[in-house]
């Protein structure tokens, strides 16, 4: 991939994986960029089959295509159905990039279902770029690197993991939605009837929701009912535990919103004071993006503890703390994260001094990098 290389209006572009929202909503941001660009170029994505890849994609214009392809288990009876769906997917990949033979750019955007299109890729000789906004990579994306001749990052610290490979690596930031560059507040206040007399604190648990945030903030409504004169909540609770949170809340003394899922986070984040949130690595770039302070309770299961280096990052900043989650000890969670709330819902100036923190820590020029970048594979 070469600045000199002319631009082929007729390319088709091609994204690969899934799995998460953290997988999707980067490449979706680079799509956006390169449909303006080159209006007559096609855009595929070649997802996983798990639910919330349909749930994210089938809300936009851009056809995609679910692959067979299993995550990797050393369990020797899902070790093989693991290598017999990629080798499936794989073929199936072929057969998709056929037509497209010296045209194409692919992308692999990490999780189980990238490893194929960038195998079949290969076997065309079809350039392959990589999109990795981790600060840790993922196993499907160390395994590939080997292939890619661009991988974009968003932290410089990612281009040690990455090894021998990392003179292939740009830092380029994490792409994000155009709506991120100019969010509308009251909008979402509208939208959701808020109380512009009041503060808002948001509570997220990205897009599939996050049980113990849930219960963490549940157990704390109690002791937020001296702070119903002056705050409201807004609360994200993923479609599995919308009803039970709803009904922990029907008695509380604070005003609030109960959500399962929305669409609009860029002016949702515009309308909110202070955030309780996951750290994964595109939730912390919109944090960013929007200029929000913000309490991260990093997901606790990552063996690498990829989302505890990723808040580490705004901590560093000035521009969030962090709660551990304790899995097992979740009275532990709920009093630390209480810590953390009370100072900062009573204090605006450092509220201020964190949101200030994050604006400057925004790199909103990713997306549209990483498009000039692929238009000239």
């Amino acid at each position: 991939m070469t600045a000199q290389d002319p631009i082929c209006p007729t390319r088709t572009y091609v994204f690969a994986g899934g799995g998460t929202g953290g997988h999707l909503y980067p490449a979706l941001a680079v799509a956006e960029r390169l449909q303006q660009r080159e209006p007559e170029a096609k855009i595929l994505f070649l997802c996983s089959d798990r639910a919330i890849d349909s749930r994210i994609l089938s809300k936009t214009s851009y056809p995609f295509i679910p692959l067979l392809a299993k995550g990797l288990s050393l369990r020797p009876d899902l070790l093989v159905k693991f290598l017999v769906s990629q080798w499936k997917s794989t073929k199936q990949v072929q057969y998709i990039l056929r037509s497209q033979t010296g045209r194409t750019v692919v992308t692999s955007v990490g999780g189980f279902a990238s490893a194929p299109a960038v195998l079949a890729a290969r076997r065309f000789g079809l350039p392959v770029a990589m999109l990795n906004v981790d600060i840790v990579p993922g196993r499907a994306n160390k395994l590939l690197a080997r292939f890619a001749s661009q991988i974009f990052v968003q932290f410089q610290a990612t281009k040690e993991h990455f090894g021998k490979y990392a003179n292939r690596v740009q830092v380029t930031g994490c792409p994000l939605r155009s709506a991120f560059g100019h969010p509308d507040r009251n909008r979402a206040v509208a939208d959701l009837d808020l109380d512009r007399n009041k503060k808002t604190l948001l509570i997220t648990g990205a897009s599939s929701g996050s049980a113990s945030i849930n219960q963490a903030m549940i157990s704390l409504l109690p002791k937020l009912a001296g702070l119903a004169d002056s705050w409201q909540i807004v609360h994200l609770t993923g479609t599995r535990n919308y009803q039970e949170v709803q009904r922990a809340y029907r008695d509380a003394a604070i005003t609030h919103k109960i959500i399962d899922y929305y669409d609009d986070m860029p002016n949702l984040y515009a309308a909110a004071d202070l955030l309780i949130g996951r750290s994964g690595a595109v939730s912390i770039a919109e944090y960013a993006a929007a200029g929000i302070p913000a309490i991260c309770l990093p997901y606790p299961y990552h063996k690498d503890r990829h989302q505890y280096w990723n808040a580490d990052q705004l901590v560093h900043a000035g521009a969030a703390v962090i709660v551990e989650d304790h899995i097992h000890e979740p009275s532990r969670t709920a009093m630390e994260l209480y810590a953390q709330l009370s100072t900062n819902m009573a204090d605006e100036t450092k509220r201020e001094k964190m949101a200030r923190a994050a604006r400057s820590f925004a790199r909103l020029g990713a997306a549209e990098q990483i498009a000039t970048q692929l238009a000239q594979c």
